[in-house]
């Protein structure tokens, strides 16, 4: 099953979600605030992504950070401010089980879920 990992409210993921669902792709949605993040799972992403990717430096949620929390970084700490706040996670993160793809591209999606690695919603 595919699993769209977001923030309901994000801009970006509603474009996601909007694309899965008009393309009839089947999907879960898990929102990192209601069904929260493990460090497994962080850490997965980081190892498929890697960590700088997955860290949003643009974000409000990084200017709000002290110097001290943005100085000297690596995957631990990351992985640390990520799980101690989830907005600092780009997003969507969409796993296909097959590979994962962060941020939305609607080319992108097309062509990483073809009706053999998505299963199609029957109308």
């Amino acid at each position: 099953m595919i699993t769209l990992y977001g923030i309901k409210n994000c801009d970006t993921v509603k474009k996601a979600r909007k694309w899965l669902d008009d393309n009839g792709i089947a999907y879960r949605f898990h929102d990192y605030r209601s069904d929260g993040l493990s460090p497994e799972l962080v850490k997965t992403f980081a190892d498929q992504l890697g960590w700088n990717t997955l860290l949003n430096r643009s974000s409000t949620s990084w200017r709000q950070l002290s110097t001290d929390q943005q100085a000297d970084l690596n995957a631990d700490k990351a992985i640390a401010l990520m799980l101690a706040t989830p907005t600092l996670i780009k997003r969507p993160i969409l796993d296909t089980s097959d590979k994962m793809l962060i941020g939305f591209k609607a080319d992108e999606y097309a062509a990483n879920l073809t009706d053999a690695s998505a299963a199609k919603v029957d109308s």
